[in-house]
């Protein structure tokens, strides 16, 4: 099949010895990433939060058409997107030095700067429980990046791959879509959470292929093959995936606090994005069955890390948000 993705005639190994010595590079940028993410969330957050409390009187009734046009006009909310915009950057340099496998999960450092962050801002001391499920979100993340750099390696795209990979997000845009439409009266904070990590979890992927992709029209002087449809789905996959995603972040925003927020997006995002580089496009072939097993358990640990938080959180456990259909709302 051919390759999509990178230039003509470059095959696996020689893409690890060029870009192999480069790791860190894409390492240092991640870390960047995940710096403006945790500010950019923490701008977002409050932006909604003056927003919902304007037209709602903080009943939490959902993001509405009202709710995005009032957002706009929030100094707080467009320096928060800037920000959140400029991590993106960051983070799609960073797959240009490193394999998804080992940059994506390092979104992780984001959530111990949101949690002290918004722990100073809101005046709020974080139990010992909820800095437990924070250490499990960070340190099953952190072992999960530490296994998966041993083995990673960048490997060309092939067009069956590629189209694998479109079609299952093609899949999660239905699902997440519909149960948003049967549940979206009782809302909750994991389900939008969860929803756009998994959404924003192909993004690396299908960015990276675009990338290779510049790459090589750049070589062959912008003479576009037959297989080019394929970075045109891609880059609809992208901005589809992006806006979807989004939403859902920002209906997060509402019912859950911003460390919450980024522990789901830095956990849940990075395992779908792993996944779809270690299982559909090889970046971990040839790696022992001892460093997939720990990459399972480490992947297990961050997510009920998440869970816990969600628990454990002083402002879900105080009312201060709401949860579900069975949780306290806050008072107006």
């Amino acid at each position: 099949m051919p390759l999509v993705g990178y230039p003509r005639g470059v095959d696996a190994p020689d893409l690890a010895a060029v870009f192999g010595g480069h790791t860190w590079i894409g390492i240092v940028l991640a870390l960047a990433s995940g710096v403006m993410l945790s500010l950019g969330t923490q701008f977002q957050h409050r932006g909604v939060a003056v927003v919902d409390e304007h037209h709602s009187g903080g009943a939490k009734q959902g993001l509405s058409g009202a709710h995005l046009k009032s957002m706009l006009a929030r100094p707080t909310w467009i320096v928060g997107t800037l920000l959140l915009g400029l991590a993106i950057m960051l983070q799609l340099a960073s797959l240009w030095f490193a394999p998804i496998t080992v940059v994506q999960p390092l979104g992780a450092i984001a959530l111990v700067i949101t949690a002290i962050l918004n722990a100073r801002l809101t005046r709020t001391r974080l139990s010992a429980s909820a800095i437990a499920a924070i250490a499990l979100c960070v340190g099953g993340v952190g072992l999960f990046v530490t296994v998966a750099a041993l083995y990673a390696r960048l490997q060309p795209i092939t067009s069956t791959e590629l189209v694998t990979v479109l079609i299952a997000l093609a899949v999660m845009l239905i699902v997440w879509g519909a149960l948003f439409v049967v549940y979206r009266r009782r809302p909750n904070a994991l389900f939008y959470i969860v929803a756009a990590g998994t959404l924003f979890g192909f993004l690396a992927t299908l960015a990276k292929v675009v990338i290779g992709r510049v790459q090589t029209l750049i070589e062959k002087g912008w003479r576009f093959g037959a297989e080019e449809w394929l970075t045109i789905l891609c880059l609809a996959g992208i901005v589809l995936a992006t806006i979807v995603g989004g939403w859902f972040v920002q209906n997060a925003h509402m019912y859950g606090p911003p460390d919450l927020v980024v522990a789901g997006l830095t956990v849940v995002d990075p395992i779908v994005a792993v996944s779809i580089g270690a299982f559909v496009l090889g970046e971990t072939v040839g790696a022992p069955l001892w460093a997939t097993i720990a990459m399972l358990l480490t992947g297990a640990i961050a997510v009920i890390g998440v869970f816990w938080l969600a628990r454990q959180h002083p402002q879900m456990r105080d009312g201060s948000y709401d949860t579900g259909p069975t949780s306290r709302v806050a008072t107006p």
